[in-house]
């Protein structure tokens, strides 16, 4: 048994969930502080509190995120953190794409206990689990895209985030507590960065690796 105390989060917005990994974590590493939040703003304040993380384990599903956003905005955000998918979606474009954006594992909430401990030890150890059924190294023609995404800043995901769900410029500016002038900065940046034109094309192109998740407000 790991005598090594870890620091968890679990991040999940079904209590009942929550509760079923926090009792797996807690007997295989029993001296370990094991948080939980049931939203990314949660997330975000755990994980800016200071102090070190060992693992989030992500749902993709909680409210705050769109698709793979919040994936996104944790890894450009806390780079050093590492973030294992535990989700519903067992599709294998999207396990993929998680990959993709730096995710360390993706665990669907489907597979056994003895399964996620096993993933979980995997992860810990340095190595990266998903099923062993799903070929990591299949091209679906949004390798190129996902790098892409994979350059924006915290603050150009959120904005992007916020495109996706119809906000104006100055909406934006005031759910960031920014000036107009800084959002469109950010959504020219967005643009350059993704090879478009325009915020409809923006988000068009991220609803592409988004499995149906990402949704046009």
């Amino acid at each position: 048994m790991p005598d090594t105390a870890f620091r968890f989060i679990i991040a999940d917005d079904h209590p009942l969930f929550r509760g079923a990994l926090k009792q797996t974590l807690e007997i295989q590493y029993p001296d370990s502080r094991i948080e939980e939040a049931g939203t990314l703003e949660d997330v975000t304040a755990l994980l800016s509190g200071g102090s070190d993380v060992d693992l989030v384990l992500l749902d993709l599903t909680m409210p705050g995120m769109r698709g793979f956003s919040g994936l996104m905005y944790l890894r450009a955000q806390f780079a050093g953190v590492p973030v294992v998918i535990v989700s519903a979606n067992e599709d294998p474009q999207a396990i993929r794409s998680c990959i993709k954006f730096g995710a360390s594992g993706f665990i669907p909430k489907s597979h056994g206990i003895e399964v996620i401990r096993d993933a979980i030890s995997a992860v810990m150890e340095g190595n990266v689990w998903t099923p062993p059924e799903v070929d990591l190294s299949a091209d679906d023609g949004t390798t190129d895209l996902v790098q892409r995404l994979a350059t924006l800043t915290p603050q150009q995901v959120r904005v992007l985030m916020m495109l996706s769900e119809g906000l104006l410029n100055k909406q934006i500016a005031y759910e960031l507590s920014v000036s107009e002038a800084t959002v469109k900065a950010h959504v020219s940046a967005i643009l350059q960065k993704l090879g478009v034109e325009s915020r409809t094309q923006a988000v068009i192109a991220a609803s592409k690796i988004e499995a149906g998740q990402w949704q046009i407000g």
